[in-house]
């Protein structure tokens, strides 16, 4: 059974450690207002020390593990957030306290890019279900229509419809606006699919369990114990799961063999569905980011959803890693629904 954190609450105390990578230069002035941004409206915000922005990661392995741990592992803090990604995360994994954090109350873990290499282990290792979302940097960005805030998806108690939101945007940079809470918008998009070999219907509609994250970063658990989405899938997914992936910069090529190997390692074989999030990460000589999925995947006899809200084009379509999930794509409709059960 997966375990859901506890809705969130305004009051609730939140803490910002940074896994990855830290906070420097005009990065700080973000950081900054993002913490306010979020006292403000009502949240208890309490900082670690790992948050160093000087090198690649914020502070030695074996003290970011420790603070993690002990902030989702503390009954007083309802979510662990990041201030960003980064490049790493993996380092930790083998010096957290994974049988404190199963025995502890479970706290929400939110991130992507890098943070997916800690968040789906967590999921698929505790049962705990973790929300791939927005980090502290992107959470004062106002939500367009059809998607769903973080803050609102972790405290939500009935199920979350999102819709695709036709829109393409990008950050606008810390040195220009350290307080910018509206996304640039720089072109419109929409969900498409690739129907299985034999499929005659013009609407597709998928249940499973949702696990993923960034392709560049979770790509390197399959095979370790950090990546058994097969075992996750018989112990808690009788329903299948729907796998979501993103590519943040490896070319084609690159996305090809990472998909392949999580073919391989039994990734999709429970999948009632895959879904893939727009990517700006490049072609190769001879293959698209979208031939390079299709090469590795397409007669797998799934319906494939192309370029979904998630990962390193925002805006971000908040996704949590364990619940039970339906999507459905047609002429007409193109929707998610998540539950927390």
């Amino acid at each position: 059974m997966i375990r859901f954190p506890a809705p969130l609450r305004p009051g609730d105390r939140i803490g910002v450690t940074s896994p990855s990578s830290g906070v420097a230069g005009a990065g700080t002035r973000r950081i900054d207002f993002c913490v306010d941004w979020l006292r403000r409206r009502g949240y208890d915000v309490v900082v670690g020390d790992c948050m160093d922005g000087t090198g690649h990661v914020s502070a030695p392995k074996v003290a970011r593990a420790a603070e993690l741990t002990a902030m989702l592992t503390d009954p007083a803090v309802r979510v662990v957030v990041p201030p960003w990604g980064g490049e790493t995360a993996i380092d930790l994994l083998d010096h957290l306290d994974w049988d404190a954090i199963a025995a502890a109350e479970p706290t929400w873990l939110v991130g992507w890019s890098d943070l997916s290499t800690v968040m789906l282990p967590l999921t698929l290792r505790t049962g705990i279900a973790t929300l791939h979302g927005d980090n502290l940097a992107d959470t004062p960005y106002a939500v367009p229509e059809g998607l769903t805030h973080w803050l609102d998806i972790a405290g939500a108690t009935e199920p979350v419809t999102q819709r695709d939101s036709g829109l393409v945007a990008d950050w606008v940079r810390f040195e220009d606006d350290p307080t910018a809470t509206e996304w640039t918008h720089v072109g419109t998009g929409e969900w498409t699919w690739h129907a299985p070999a034999e499929h005659t219907e013009s609407h597709l509609e998928a249940t499973g369990r949702l696990v993923g994250g960034c392709l560049d970063t979770v790509s390197a658990l399959a095979g370790t114990p950090y990546g058994d989405v097969p075992g996750f899938a018989r112990e808690h997914c009788p329903e299948g799961t729907l796998v979501y992936l993103e590519a943040c910069e490896d070319e084609a090529f690159s996305v090809c063999r990472q998909l392949h190997g999580l073919r391989y390692a039994g990734w999709f074989d429970d999948a009632t569905a895959i879904l893939i999030g727009r990517t700006s990460a490049p072609d190769s000589t001879t293959m698209t980011q979208r031939e390079a999925v299709l090469d590795a995947l397409g007669d797998l006899d799934l319906p494939i959803v192309f370029d979904l809200e998630f990962g390193h084009v925002p805006p971000r379509l908040p996704f949590v890693n364990g619940a039970l999930a339906t999507i459905e794509v047609g002429p007409d409709v193109r929707r998610i629904t998540q539950e927390m059960r």
